[in-house]
């Protein structure tokens, strides 16, 4: 994985494009690194994910992984997933910074819950979102039985993951999979015009309300309104509210600095 700052911006690429990006635990490890650092980062106001060639992510690759004569100890699983493809889904669903993903060729597995779990997905029409995960003989993991039914409902859920359907870019901008699908050779225009919005809006302001947003999926309507205020007294505390209420009385577009 190569990760370059961009202004205020994180680009982060998964760079294996011989096996379609599919992520090696030392590659899971190093993007819930990255990720856990962008998190308590003050100057970064976006993050960009991508993957490296034709393909945005395969999954994780369990064929190296299992790869050798070495078994690992049993409950290998429950000890390593939580740390490594749980958590990196876990932190971009929870990080109070925006994520894009931009997706070409194969969203596999892992790596398709990586795109459904970011704030917004940018996808070539053609691009296929895939889970399978039985047709592999295992069950799902990486948080696909929480993410679709809540994106897609259950039924179009148990198409994907009980049936193995593959959803084209198209089809999945259709069912409200994702944000956006465009034609492939629009995918980096659309995704840097999202990401230039997204990087000039009130960093502080849209955080809390990406996190009151999760936060109101487990809750009652009294709870997400009390949730609510708290987060409000939090944004007016900024200089961005300062800001936004200047450029309102002026007439005038907000200058944002993400403070």
């Amino acid at each position: 994985m190569t990760v370059l700052r961009d202004g205020a911006l994180l680009r982060l690429t998964l760079q294996r494009p011989a096996r379609r990006n599919s992520l090696s635990w030392p590659m899971t490890d190093a993007l819930v690194k990255t990720l856990t650092e962008a998190a308590s980062d003050d100057t970064l106001r976006a993050i960009h994910i991508r993957g490296a060639g034709d393909d945005f992510c395969a999954g994780a690759d369990w064929v190296t992984t299992n790869a050798g004569d070495r078994r690992p100890r049993t409950g290998d699983l429950v000890r390593r997933v939580p740390h490594a493809g749980h958590r990196v889904i876990e932190l971009v669903q929870t990080i109070q910074l925006p994520v894009v993903c931009s997706v070409r060729g194969w969203a596999v597995g892992l790596g398709c819950n990586l795109a459904l779990a970011a704030d917004f997905t940018v996808a070539a029409d053609d691009a296929v979102f895939w889970e399978p995960f039985l047709a592999r003989g295992f069950s799902p993991d990486s948080g696909a039985t929480w993410l679709l039914p809540r994106l897609v409902g259950l039924a179009r859920a148990r198409r994907m993951l009980l049936l193995g359907e593959q959803i084209t870019g198209g089809s999945a901008q259709d069912w409200g999979l994702i944000h956006q699908a465009v034609a492939p050779a629009d995918v980096d225009t659309a995704t840097e015009e999202l990401l230039a919005t997204l990087t000039c809006g009130p960093t502080v302001a849209i955080g809390l309300t990406k996190q009151a947003l999760h936060h109101g999926l487990h809750t009652t309507l009294p709870q997400a309104m009390t949730q609510e205020l708290f987060n409000l007294e939090l944004s007016c505390r900024t200089s961005d509210f300062k800001e936004g209420l200047a450029a309102f009385a002026q007439r005038r577009p907000p200058d944002f600095t993400g403070r």
